[in-house]
C-alpha cells in the first residue's frame, strides 16, 4: 500500500452491496484467522468483512518503527481507504479493543460503530498488572528460543479442548503463531501497559456492544464492565476464558453476530432519528 508497505487482510463481500461492513482487530500475539476463524461463517452469512493482521502479528506490515496501538489504527484506516470502503464497525478483541478505539477517535468518519471483545479501557491500574508487565523482557527470550515451538504447541493443546472442532487445526494453531515478530510482540506489551482510554473513551460518542468473557482470567470481567459502561455498550456474557472462542466456536460466532446486529441496528435507528430531526 503507497506509502506504508504491504498488508494481509481477509476480505469477504457479501452479495448485498448494502450489507455493513465489519472490521476485525484481533488481540495481542494473535492473527485475524487465529482470532476469528470461529466467527467467519457466522458473519458472512449477513455481513461484509475485512481482517488485518497487525503490524508484526502474522503476516502483518513489517516494520522498523516502534509498535504503538495508534499506528495500528492508523494502518486499519489506511487499508479500509485503500479498499474504498466509506465506513465499518470496528470489531475489536483484546488488544483489538484499543484499537477499535484508537480507530473511531482519531478516524471518526470511517466508524459507525463499536463491538469490543474480552478487553478493557486500560491494563495498568493496579500494581499486578504494572508488574506482570515487567516481565516482557523474559518473554521475548522465550520467543526466540529454540524450545518455542513446543512451548506453544502444550499452549495450544491446553486451550483448544479434545472435543473442540478445532482440535485438528492445533498444528495449523502453532505454526500461524509462530509467523509473529518476537520483537514486535514484546514493543505491543508494552504498548498496551501504557494504554489508558479513561480520559476519553465515553466521549467516542459511537453505538457501542461488548462481549464479556465472564470466565477471563486475562482480562478480569470487573474491568470488562468498566469499558462497558464508559461506552454505554449493550453486554452478551459468554462463560469462556481468554481464548476460549477456540473451545467455544458456536457460542463466541451466535454472541458476535449478535453484537454486530445490535450495533447496526443502533446506527440505522440513529440514523432516521437525524433525518427526521433534519
Amino acid at each position: 500500500m503507497h506509502g506504508r508497505g504491504e498488508f494481509f487482510i481477509r476480505r469477504h463481500v457479501h452479495p448485498d452491496p448494502d450489507a455493513p461492513t465489519v472490521l476485525l482487530l484481533h488481540g495481542w500475539t494473535a492473527s485475524a484467522d487465529l482470532q476469528f476463524i470461529a466467527a467467519y461463517r457466522a458473519l458472512a452469512e449477513r455481513y461484509s468483512f475485512v481482517g488485518i493482521d497487525h503490524r508484526g502479528h502474522g503476516r502483518g506490515f513489517r516494520s522498523n518503527q516502534q509498535f504503538e496501538i495508534a499506528d495500528v489504527a492508523d494502518d486499519a484506516a489506511a487499508v479500509l481507504r485503500e479498499l474504498g470502503i466509506e465506513s465499518v464497525i470496528a470489531l475489536g478483541y483484546s488488544m483489538g479493543g484499543p484499537v477499535a478505539l484508537h480507530l473511531a477517535r482519531r478516524h471518526r468518519d470511517l466508524v459507525d460503530g463499536l463491538v469490543v471483545q474480552a478487553t478493557a479501557l486500560e491494563w495498568r491500574a493496579t500494581l499486578r498488572e504494572r508488574l506482570t508487565w515487567r516481565m516482557l523482557p523474559l518473554m521475548g527470550v522465550a520467543l526466540r528460543s529454540w524450545t518455542q515451538p513446543r512451548l506453544l504447541r502444550r499452549g495450544i493443546d491446553y486451550v483448544v479442548s479434545d472435543d473442540s472442532p478445532y482440535a485438528p487445526y492445533r498444528d495449523w494453531m502453532t505454526a500461524e503463531t509462530m509467523r509473529n515478530e518476537p520483537r514486535v510482540m514484546v514493543q505491543a506489551g508494552k504498548a498496551l501497559s501504557r494504554y489508558d482510554a479513561r480520559d476519553w473513551a465515553s466521549a467516542l460518542g459511537v453505538p457501542a456492544a461488548m462481549l464479556l468473557s465472564t470466565e477471563d482470567r486475562l482480562v478480569r470481567p470487573r474491568k470488562q464492565r468498566e469499558l462497558a459502561r464508559a461506552l454505554d455498550a449493550r453486554i452478551i456474557e459468554v462463560p469462556m476464558d481468554h481464548l476460549g472462542a477456540l473451545d467455544m466456536p458456536d457460542q463466541f460466532a451466535s454472541a458476535t453476530v449478535e453484537l454486530v446486529s445490535s450495533v447496526v441496528d443502533d446506527v440505522a435507528a440513529a440514523s432516521v432519528a437525524t433525518n427526521d430531526s433534519n
